[in-house]
C-alpha cells in the first residue's frame, strides 16, 4: 500500500520515517521524500491504523494514498510576498551603512520580528515536534539559527551592548529558505507531472449505447461488455474492440509512436489515445485500473517510488547529518571563543554552519532523477520497472535479439516471384491470390495481400480445395489452379502446368538496421535468436550486419542459451515479444519485451518498449544510463557542496546570509539538473 505523507522537509525527516515503519514486525517500507510517499509491504496482521501511528511517533502525518501521483506540498505564495516585503528594509539597515539613522536598529527588530516568528512559524513547528520525538531535521537548523540571530540581537539592542546585531541574517535566512523551498515544490510537481499527466487522460464522461440510444455517464461508471462511442477529437475511455466505424488514433501519449494508426472493426484500442477524425464504437475490455494505460502508470510510479542501490548510501548519511551538524556548530563556537575571537565573530561563524548545511539536496539527488527520466520514459513509451533496472544498464556487454516479431515483422510478405511458364507474373499473382483467398494458412494469407495490392479486385474460386500439408487448388476463370509447397518453394500451377515459384518471407522491420546500429554504437554486441534454420537465420543476420546467430533454438532452450552466454562471461540483455520468451527475459541480466507482445514478456522483463520500434531497445537503454549519469551527478554535487561549504563556514569565512543563499542552491541545482532530463529525444522520434 502506498501512504501520502505530510511535513517532512528533508532526507533524514524521510530516513527516520523509513526507521519507525521498518521496526513494525512484517513490514518492508521505503519512504520517498521526493514523491512525499511511504511504499509499504506487509504481511496481513498488520493494518493501516498501525502504520499511521508509526508515521505519527516520529512527529510526521500520514493518510492512506488516493491515487497514484500525490500532490506535492505547495508553499503559499502570499507567505513568500509578505516575508520578502518585509525584509528587504531590514537587509538594506544591517548591510548598508549609508542607510543608517537614529535608533535604526529598533526599526529591524519591528521588521524582523514577524518574518523569523510568523513567516518562520512552519520551521520551528517542524523542529519543535522533531525536537518532541527525540530527533532533529533540516528544520532545527533553520529554527536554531534564525531564533539565535534573532535573540542574540534583541539582547544586544535592549541591553544597550557594544555588539553587532544580526537581524538581517534572521530575515534574510528566512526568506532565502522560503525561496527555496517554493522553488523547489514547483521543481518536484513539474518532476512528476508524466504519471499524473497520465492518470488525467481519460474523458470524466462518456456516451454509452444503452437499449439503442445513447448515454452520458460518468467514466468511473463504465463497466467491461459497454459499448461506448468516440467522437472525433475525444479521448478513448478505456481499452476495446472497435465494433462500428473506422478512423486512426494517436496513440503518442501511450507509445511516444506519433503518427496515427489506421483501426476499423475488430481492431483493439488503447483508451487514453486520441480519436482524429472517425465516429467508433468501442465495446469495453478493460476499465478502470485494469486499462492499459493505468497499468502503465501503475509501473511508472513503482519505478520512482523505488531506490536504486547507490542512493542507501545517501540515506545512510542523511540520518546522522542534522545532529552531526548540531554538533560542528557548537564545536564551531568553542574553538573560536577559545581562539580569543569575540563572542559576534563566533555566534556568526556557529549560525553560518547551521545554515549552510544541506541534507535537503541528498535526498533530491536520486528521486528527482527517477521521477524525470522515468517519465520521460513513459512519454516516449520506454517503461522502466524499477531503480535498480538503471544500474544493470551500465554493465551489458550483449544484446540478444529474439528474430520472429521483434527483428522481424512475425507476418510473412511475398517477396519474390520466379517465372518458369508462359504466363505474366500480374496473371499469375491474380489466379493465385484468388485461390489462397478461401485460405486461413499464413503463406496464403501473404499471397492474397499482395494480389490485393496489385488488383483491384479478385475473381471468384469454385471447387476450392485444402490439402493438408501440401497446398490449396481450385477452378479460377474455368482454369485449374493449384498453389503447392515443393523442395523449391511454393509453386503455382495452371491447368497442370507449373508456371512460377512464389516466395515468401518474414520480413525485417524498416527500423531494424537503424536499431542495431544505435546498439552498437552504445559499445553492445548484437546476437540474433531463432528457432528457425540457419540458412534462414544466416540471410537476415547478413542483412543486418550481425555477426553471431543462435540458430534453431527451440522454446524451451532460450532460457539455456542467455545462461550458456552469461557462463562466457557476457552480461547480457535480452530482447523479445512473445510467451515463449519470457523465461529467457526473466534470466537475462535485462530483460527488455517489445510492448506489441504478450503481457506475460511484459511482466518478465525489466524495460518495455510499448511501441514495439525496435530502436526504442537502444533509446530505453540510453535513458537509463542517462538517469543514472544524473544522479551520480546530483550526489557528487551534493557531496561535494557540504564537504567544501562546511569547512568554509566554521572557518568565518561564509556569511550566514550568504550560507542560505548557498544552501538554497544546491537543491535547486539538483533539481534542476534533473529536469534536463525532459529534454530527451530517442532516435526511435
Amino acid at each position: 500500500m502506498t501512504l501520502d505523507l505530510e511535513g517532512m522537509t528533508c532526507a533524514a525527516c524521510a530516513a527516520r520515517i523509513e526507521r519507525k515503519l521498518n521496526k513494525l514486525d512484517g513490514v518492508d517500507a521505503t519512504v520517498n521524500y521526493a514523491l512525499e510517499q511511504a511504499i509499504i509491504h506487509a504481511g496481513h496482521g498488520v493494518t493501516v491504523d498501525e502504520l499511521l501511528a508509526a508515521v505519527e511517533s516520529a512527529g510526521y502525518r500520514a493518510r492512506l494514498s488516493r491515487g497514484l501521483a500525490p500532490a506535492v506540498d505547495a508553499v503559499h505564495p502570499w507567505r513568500l510576498i509578505v516575508a520578502t516585503a518585509l525584509a528587504v528594509p531590514v537587509v538594506v539597515l544591517g548591510m548598508v551603512s549609508a542607510s543608517h539613522f537614529n535608533h535604526w536598529e529598533w526599526v529591524a527588530l519591528g521588521f524582523a520580528t514577524p518574518i523569523v516568528f510568523w513567516v518562520g512559524l512552519p520551521f520551528h513547528r517542524a523542529a519543535f515536534r522533531a525536537a518532541r520525538h527525540g530527533s532533529a531535521a533540516m528544520d532545527t537548523l533553520i529554527s536554531i539559527g534564525t531564533l539565535a540571530a534573532w535573540t542574540w540581537s534583541a539582547v544586544v539592542l535592549l541591553a544597550g551592548l557594544a555588539a553587532d546585531t544580526y537581524f538581517e541574517v534572521a530575515a534574510a535566512v528566512t526568506v532565502l529558505i522560503l525561496l527555496g523551498r517554493t522553488l523547489e515544490g514547483r521543481a518536484k510537481r513539474r518532476s512528476s507531472e508524466a504519471v499524473r499527466m497520465l492518470l488525467e487522460l481519460g474523458p470524466r464522461e462518456v456516451t454509452i449505447i444503452r437499449d439503442g440510444a445513447e448515454v452520458v455517464i460518468a467514466a468511473a461508471e463504465l463497466t467491461i461488455g459497454d459499448c461506448f462511442v468516440v467522437r472525433p477529437g475525444e479521448r478513448v475511455a478505456a481499452d476495446g474492440i472497435v465494433t462500428t466505424g473506422e478512423s486512426a488514433l494517436d496513440r503518442s501519449v501511450v507509445t511516444g509512436e506519433s503518427v496515427p494508426e489506421d483501426v476499423a472493426v475488430g481492431d483493439a484500442v488503447l483508451g487514453g489515445t486520441l480519436n482524429t477524425y472517425g465516429r467508433l464504437v468501442v465495446r469495453a475490455t478493460s476499465v478502470g485500473a485494469d486499462t492499459t494505460i493505468a497499468q502503465i502508470a501503475r509501473l511508472v510510479a513503482a519505478a520512482q517510488a523505488g531506490k536504486a542501490p547507490i542512493q542507501r548510501l545517501a540515506d545512510r548519511v542523511a540520518s546522522v547529518f542534522v545532529p552531526a551538524v548540531i554538533a560542528l556548530s557548537a564545536i564551531t563556537l568553542g574553538a573560536w571563543l577559545l581562539a580569543g575571537a569575540g563572542a559576534g565573530r563566533s555566534f556568526t561563524a556557529a549560525v553560518a554552519v547551521l545554515i549552510v548545511a544541506c541534507p535537503c539536496a541528498l535526498g533530491l539527488a536520486t528521486p528527482t532523477a527517477l521521477l524525470v527520466g522515468t517519465g520521460r520514459g513513459a512519454q516516449l513509451g520506454l517503461l522502466v520497472k524499477g531503480p535498480e533496472v538503471l544500474e544493470r544498464t551500465r554493465r551489458i556487454t550483449t544484446v540478444v535479439l529474439d528474430k520472429t516479431g521483434t527483428v522481424t515483422t512475425g507476418r510473412l510478405e511475398l517477396t519474390a516471384i520466379d517465372l518458369v511458364g508462359a504466363r505474366p507474373e500480374s496473371e499469375i499473382l491474380r489466379l493465385a491470390g484468388a485461390v489462397e483467398a478461401a485460405s486461413e494458412h499464413p503463406v496464403g494469407r501473404a499471397i492474397t495481400a499482395a494480389a490485393r495490392e496489385r488488383h483491384r479486385s479478385l475473381p471468384e474460386v469454385t471447387g476450392f480445395r485444402n490439402v493438408p500439408g501440401v497446398g490449396v487448388e481450385g477452378v479460377v476463370d474455368g482454369t485449374d489452379v493449384t498453389v503447392r509447397r515443393t523442395a523449391h518453394g511454393i509453386t503455382v500451377a495452371v491447368d497442370g502446368v507449373d508456371e512460377a515459384i512464389v516466395r515468401v518471407a518474414d520480413t525485417i522491420k524498416p527500423e531494424a538496421l537503424a536499431a542495431i546500429d544505435s546498439l552498437r554504437g552504445l559499445g553492445l554486441t548484437p546476437v540474433l535468436l531463432t528457432g528457425d534454420s540457419k540458412e534462414a537465420a544466416d540471410a537476415v543476420a547478413a542483412e543486418l550486419g550481425v555477426g553471431r546467430v543462435l540458430a534453431q533454438v527451440v522454446p524451451e532452450e532460450k532460457e539455456a542459451e542467455i545462461r550458456g552466454l552469461q557462463a562466457a562471461g557476457e552480461v547480457v540483455a535480452m530482447v523479445g515479444d512473445g510467451v515463449n520468451d519470457a523465461p529467457a527475459l526473466a534470466t537475462a541480466d535485462l530483460g527488455i519485451a517489445i510492448g506489441t507482445g504478450a503481457d506475460i514478456a511484459m511482466e518478465a522483463s525489466d524495460l518495455t518498449v510499448v511501441s514495439g520500434d525496435l530502436r526504442g531497445v537502444a533509446d530505453a537503454i540510453l535513458l537509463s544510463r542517462r538517469t543514472l549519469a544524473t544522479i551520480r551527478g546530483n550526489l557528487f554535487w551534493a557531496f561535494a557542496y557540504n564537504v567544501a561549504a562546511l569547512p568554509l563556514a566554521a572557518a568565518g569565512l561564509l556569511s550566514p546570509v550568504i550560507a542560505a543563499a548557498a544552501m538554497a542552491g544546491s537543491s535547486l541545482f539538483v533539481v534542476g539538473n534533473s529536469l534536463r532530463l525532459r529534454g530527451f529525444k530517442g532516435s526511435a522520434r
